[in-house]
């Protein structure tokens, strides 16, 4: 795919992690994965990297864990210096690659900006952010114009217990959550 704006393409583009630092001297560089477990980024090719403002397709000529992260090697990338080039660069692939999911089951940016009420239908806020947590993790909701307060409230993403109902269509997430907390 050639290069292209920001607008258009991110709307059907994933965010799977972001290249951090070069790693060697032979055009490798670190990556920092949001997928679980982390190397399965290294199964997605091409990667759609967001360069100066615009993303364009990457392939992954290599990918390897390394310690407690991974390293890749991009094509095009054969020395420390081309490497550089991708520092800070996020990655991203096409929506239509991921792999379906069982029923009840959500990707992490299906639930981002979708609005958070309690079960009586009080407003809190939307889904900012997602934080793993090891145990569980947590909705991080921030509070709107429309939401009973304005502040950030930590969530735990526990569904049947917290979480009592994620509607895409409505774009609403109903929680046994006080509203004072």
């Amino acid at each position: 795919m050639a290069a292209e704006s920001c607008g258009a393409a991110f709307e059907r583009l994933v965010t799977l992690g972001k290249v951090t630092s070069v790693y060697g001297v032979r055009g490798w560089v670190k990556i920092y994965s949001h997928t679980e477990p982390m190397d399965n980024i290294l199964s997605y090719s091409p990667w759609q990297i967001k360069l100066e403002g615009r993303w364009q397709a990457v392939e992954v000529e290599q990918g390897k864990r390394h310690g407690k992260g991974l390293v890749a090697k991009l094509a095009g990338s054969e020395d420390r210096e081309q490497a550089r080039r991708y520092c800070g660069a996020e990655i991203a692939v096409e929506r239509s690659r991921l792999p379906g999911l069982a029923p009840g089951e959500f990707y992490w940016h299906q639930l981002e900006k979708l609005n958070v009420v309690t079960e009586s239908g009080e407003k809190l806020g939307r889904v900012d952010h997602l934080i793993p947590t090891g145990s569980n993790d947590v909705l991080v909701v921030k509070g709107n114009a429309e939401s009973v307060d304005r502040r950030e409230r930590l969530i735990p993403y526990l569904p049947e217990q917290v979480v009592k109902e994620i509607n895409l269509e409505t774009g609403t997430i109903r929680v046994d959550w006080d509203p004072e907390f």
